[in-house]
């Protein structure tokens, strides 16, 4: 499940020149932070999709690209096929956000709009076979995974002392890629998936050996992609152990985050961070992963960090 470093290497050479080597932030801790949401359109998942749509035949890609989502993979679908000179489409539930749907269409897609029922038997009967663009699924997709190792690649580059890894895991295949590129040159640096207790879908499924049929109640809404029986086997293998964070640490965390590194981070850009005082700071690495957070959960966030310290006063 893990390929030999020099076809990691060779997987991301094309990507490379549209992406940011992002940094290394250090805390007092002696953690560090990995800011992928620094990257083009504010989240990690532009080094999935580059390296999906760049692996493409030319006349295929050339047809468009295509994806499922309402969030930071509907963007990076977006901003990727722009760079490319590509039609795009973005399927999306019909409840997304308005910003997120404003910022497809600013970047030149054209968003397709289902009821949630509708959209998950298209899925399930794979409608995008039937359609003209190339499909690029947001995380179980191995081209899109194997974009994601840059960041395990990177920062063993940047910190060889790297002892473990922290990443926030919805779907998988931010947490896969990550292990893929730490683990084909350093395969004893530890792998730490995180998840709210607001939806603890790959504990429970891993418990299970299935589908928990959990609904997300979290604001880590990036974390709260629908199970995908594929990811099981890459989840088992790849990923050393889980810690579970409470909604609540979650939400703090994210005020924690901007006061103690001035960042801010989505709910599930936050995640990683969220974990680490339960965890040994020297060595450990948490991936920000995205950075796309409501302006009014910002405010409330704050409004509650402020009551809470004038009950303390």
């Amino acid at each position: 499940m893990i390929p030999p470093r020099t076809v990691v290497l060779e997987a991301l050479r094309p990507a490379a020149p549209y992406l940011r080597a992002t940094p290394l932030l250090e805390l007092e801790s002696g953690a560090r932070l990995k800011l992928e949401l620094l990257q083009p359109t504010g989240s990690f998942k532009v080094r999935g999709f580059f390296t999906a749509a760049l692996g493409l035949p030319s006349e295929a890609r050339a047809r468009g690209l295509m994806t499922v989502s309402a969030g930071n993979a509907a963007l990076a679908c977006a901003y990727v096929a722009r760079r490319l000179g590509v039609p795009c489409r973005v399927v999306m539930v019909d409840t997304a956000p308005a910003p997120k749907v404003e910022g497809v269409r600013r970047l030149g897609a054209t968003p397709v709009f289902m009821p949630r029922e509708r959209l998950f038997a298209w899925m399930a009967a794979r409608g995008w076979e039937t359609e003209p663009e190339c499909f690029i699924h947001p995380f179980a997709d191995d081209a899109v995974i194997l974009g994601h190792a840059g960041i395990g690649v990177e920062i063993v580059q940047a910190w060889p002392e790297v002892r473990r890894m922290v990443v926030a895991v919805g779907g998988g295949g931010l947490v896969s890629g990550v292990a893929i590129g730490v683990k084909s040159s350093r395969p004893e640096v530890e792998v730490i998936g995180v998840q709210s207790d607001g939806y603890p879908l790959w504990t429970r499924a891993l418990e299970i050996g299935g589908d928990p049929g959990l609904t997300p109640v979290t604001i880590a809404d990036g974390t709260a992609a629908p199970f995908h029986p594929g990811m099981l086997p890459r989840m088992r293998s790849l990923v050393d152990r889980w810690v579970t964070v409470p909604e609540a640490e979650l939400r703090a965390a994210i005020i924690g985050l901007a006061h103690q590194a001035k960042v801010v981070a989505e709910g599930a850009g936050a995640l990683a961070f969220a974990a680490l005082p339960r965890l040994e700071a020297e060595g450990t690495v948490a991936v920000v992963s995205g950075g796309n957070i409501a302006p009014d959960l910002v405010g409330e966030l704050v409004a509650a960090d402020r009551a809470g310290a004038a009950r303390v006063d």
